[in-house]
């Protein structure tokens, strides 16, 4: 009940209605939560916690809801949805053998109180975090929410597609089909349809609270699974909350330390919305690699799996190569162990499969996305920032291998709990282990050789993140049980490894990015040192205690430093925040100053005067503030009216993507199609009946949005009827014949 009043007031103090959240609320009960937890009763039995049950329930309820509300969509009949969560209840209260779920069962696991107050404060954190970092930036009135991340329209304006069309296309571009992962706007335009409450408030403050909540407690569950301890549980939510590559620089440390559930949890709904539907695919894949009961006994389990791996499909496209990969290691083990693979895994493998290619040739469209092989692309690109030579330099063959081991040294430190393992080889080779390294491994190579114009090779580690964490905190315990050490000297180890985390950037001195003067050879100085000195503590200690017990304070060390390396690097940017020393404050998105005004109620407006079959036209394509080139990721037009526009922003679309090579800008592409973008500026800029005709009879545009600008024609009204002005904003609907 603390957590929940600290997140009522929260969103109050940042323009949430009590309405709108105790409405909310009420949905994620009765419409997810509950009826899932029903489902998840019946099909998945074993011992578990109250909160892990409510987690489970409530990320079944959200996997169900995309199939139900898809289905509702296609009918016409968008609040259909709720026929689900009704008939689970139906079914629950009519079917005696079911009626028994209703009641708590009796091998229900007890939470040691330590172990609930400490996820319930990384929770906290993550509000916190998501207030000081997203809410406070992100305003949810106009003008100050046109000053949004630049992402953030485009998921907007998905929600309004999902909402009025299935199957949806891209809605800035008319016609144009959307191979992407569009799975968690179904849940956010089902949530809107529900509630009544306005897609924007669900998408900057509301919907992804209880799925970072679930998240966090299903990691928990899953480090408790691999571990077998509460305390390797709480380490593994932790861990994937404040991994990164340590970054022993002063300044900007966003190339290696951004990323991950913080940063993503609202600029990425769907990284967030997929992490939370991957965790139970993970956890049933454990229990079914290690259950040896019959068929009969786990039917229930294989039913969720292929719910979940489908719902996963279609929510974030990284996470069905990712355990893909891990299935892979698996079978190989059982190889080599027993010359054949495991039903379990040969199944997994094919339900894996078959989700892989309908997702590759249905929802992507066998395409791409922009994402290409090319081996250490990312280190390049760190090499661009961290110098501050920018786009433009390419860096030498040296400088490039010497940045890639510096990334394999920063790895090595953060996941070498991993190491522990060996101690007791055999655990190594566990089926659970073997999945979450192969489920790693692939994260880690996509980083390193994968090229995306917006890095997005890096969804592959971030996601990879939780499932590393478990294995490499499930080493650390090994080894330090193998070890015998005393609690003393295991604090020790983290205290120095903490001390190295904060010392190391300070006596080193190395402000990223390089001024001009500054050689590359400057970004190797800090982990030299590091190498020169933790080398000879390393000989010392074997010297002294043992290779055992020197490997486990060692590990022990190396963890403090990476394990928690994203929350040192914000302390110490704090820090120099505080004290002034820190770097001058970059110019953001644009401010309200440079926003036009009346967007938010032209869009409304529209929306409520127009059918959501109407074609609109727009001469809004470019950012405000990037006009000249033009950087097509505009879509406020599209987001706020929730009305398909025949050119806005083509930046997303798939055919910009093809067009794209490496060193182009993909947002810089002029668009493809002449005569249509064309057509489209002409009846603003130079308007005449013969072009308003055309766009009304050759493309079906129904609508004029008008946003001000210097080579606007003022004889629009001749040829449509001016309808309603905003500010900045007209709005002509085009007369029919």
């Amino acid at each position: 009940m603390t957590v929940a009043a600290f997140t009522v007031a929260v969103l109050s103090f940042y323009g949430v209605s009590l309405a709108d959240m105790a409405v909310f609320g009420a949905y994620l009960v009765f419409c997810l939560a509950f009826p899932g937890v029903l489902l998840i009763r019946a099909l998945y039995d074993g011992r578990r916690t109250g909160a892990e049950e409510i987690a489970l329930g409530l990320t079944l309820g959200y996997a169900v809801e995309i199939f139900a509300y898809i289905a509702a969509r296609a009918l016409g009949k968008p609040l259909l949805v709720l026929v689900w969560p009704i008939t689970v209840y139906v079914l629950f209260l009519s079917v005696p053998r079911l009626r028994r779920h209703w009641r708590r069962v009796a091998r229900r696991t007890v939470a040691p109180l330590w172990w609930s107050w400490s996820l319930a404060l990384l929770f906290v954190y993550l509000i916190v975090w998501s207030a000081a970092s997203f809410f406070r930036t992100h305003a949810l009135t106009w003008p100050a929410l046109g000053g949004a991340s630049v992402d953030m329209p485009f998921h907007l304006a998905l929600i309004g597609e999902l909402r009025h069309h299935m199957p949806p296309t891209m809605p800035a571009v008319a016609g144009e089909p959307l191979h992407y992962h569009w799975f968690v706007y179904t849940h956010l335009a089902s949530a809107s349809w529900i509630t009544g409450v306005a897609p924007v408030v669900l998408l900057f403050r509301l919907a992804m609270l209880p799925v970072l909540a679930a998240f966090l407690v299903l990691i928990g569950m899953t480090g408790r699974r691999v571990t077998g301890s509460w305390a390797g549980g709480l380490l593994t939510a932790g861990a994937t909350i404040f991994v990164a590559a340590p970054s022993l620089y002063l300044g900007t440390n966003g190339v290696f330390t951004w990323g991950g559930v913080a940063d993503l949890g609202w600029t990425s709904p769907t990284q967030t919305f997929g992490s939370l539907l991957f965790a139970p695919v993970v956890l049933l894949l454990l229990d079914l690699f290690e259950c040896r009961r019959r068929l009969g006994r786990v039917a229930g389990r294989w039913l969720l799996l292929g719910v979940f791996l489908v719902a996963v499909m279609g929510a974030k496209a990284i996470y069905i190569p990712l355990v893909g990969a891990g299935l892979v290691a698996v079978a190989a083990l059982d190889m080599l162990r027993r010359r054949r693979p495991s039903w379990p895994t040969l199944v997994a493998l094919g339900m894996t499969a078959a989700c892989f290619l309908y997702a590759q040739l249905v929802l992507f469209g066998r395409g791409s996305q922009a994402t290409v092989v090319a081996p250490f692309s990312y280190m390049r690109t760190s090499w661009q920032e961290l110098t501050g030579l920018g786009v433009g330099a390419e860096p030498p063959a040296g400088s490039v291998l010497g940045i890639t081991l510096v990334y394999v040294l920063c790895w090595t430190v953060t996941w070498c709990g991993v190491l522990g393992l060996l101690c007791r080889r055999r655990l190594l080779i566990r089926p659970g282990v073997v999945l979450l390294l192969g489920v790693g491994a692939a994260g880690l190579g996509a980083m390193f050789m994968l090229e995306h114009p917006a890095r997005s090779q890096l969804f592959f580690l971030w996601g990879a993140y939780p499932y590393l964490a478990a294995v490499t905190v499930y080493g650390i315990l090994v080894v330090l049980r193998r070890g015998q050490l005393p609690p003393r000297a295991v604090a020790s180890a983290a205290c120095a490894g903490v001390l190295f985390a904060y010392l190391l950037p300070v006596v080193c001195g190395v402000r990223v990015p390089l001024r001009p003067d500054q050689a590359d050879a400057l970004l190797y100085r800090p982990y030299l040192v590091l190498l020169a000195v933790v080398v000879p503590v390393a000989v010392i200690l074997v010297m002294r205690t043992g290779v055992l017990r020197a490997a486990a304070l060692m590990i022990v060390m190396f963890a403090a430093i990476g394990l928690p390396a994203d929350l040192h690097a914000r302390v110490l940017s704090t820090v120099e925040d505080l004290t002034g020393n820190g770097p001058p404050a970059a110019a953001g998105p644009a401010t309200p100053v440079a926003v036009p005004e009346g967007a938010l109620i032209a869009g409304e407006w529209l929306r409520a005067h127009s059918d959501p079959d109407d074609l609109v036209a727009t001469d809004a394509h470019c950012l405000w503030a990037h006009q000249d080139p033009c950087d097509s990721r505009h879509f406020w037009v599209t987001a706020l009216s929730e009305r398909r526009v025949l050119v806005e922003g083509w930046m997303y679309t798939t055919t910009n993507l093809s067009r794209w090579r490496p060193g182009l800008l993909r947002e810089e592409l002029p668009f493809w199609d002449s005569e249509r973008i064309r057509l489209n500026d002409a009846v603003f800029r130079a308007p005449s009946a013969a072009v308003v005709q055309r766009l009304r009879d050759g493309y079906g545009v129904d609508w004029l949005v008008e946003e001000r600008r210097a080579d606007t024609s003022p004889r629009i009204g001749d040829f449509a009827r001016l309808r309603f002005r905003s500010g900045d904003y007209a709005i002509y609907q085009i007369p029919r014949p």
